[in-house]
């Protein structure tokens, strides 16, 4: 493996690392897991050498990665027994909009199809 893959790869492994510290701060049980998880994803690919399937698995790592960053939040239980969610700067957040009923113009009326039993 030529030395930029190497780079890559342990670039790759850092920031996995590194996200996996702010995503799961304080959680002592999902940060061990996800060191776990990690570091066993890529001891189980430490044989791969071609350099094509090395950059296949780089890619997914940034992809986890990401998904780590943007979507995973942490609920922490309160005192009081309610859960308060710790949202990070990069979490997606989706436009949530409070209901609003259908405009009456786009209900509309309704025709009934016309059957052998209605009238």
């Amino acid at each position: 493996m030529n030395q930029e893959l190497k780079r890559k790869v342990l670039t790759c492994f850092k920031q996995l690392h590194r996200t996996r510290l702010t995503v799961f701060q304080g959680d002592t049980n999902a940060l061990a897991a996800a060191r776990e998880q990690i570091n066993g994803e890529f001891t189980k690919n430490i044989n791969v050498s071609n350099s094509d399937s090395i950059e296949e698995l780089i890619t997914f790592g940034q992809q986890v990665e990401e998904v780590l960053r943007t979507s995973v939040i942490q609920a922490v239980k309160r005192e009081d027994g309610t859960y308060s969610a710790r949202i990070l700067e990069d979490t997606l957040r989706l436009d949530n909009k409070p209901y609003q009923p259908m405009p009456e113009n786009m209900i509309g009326p309704f025709k009934k199809k016309k059957t052998k039993c209605s009238k």
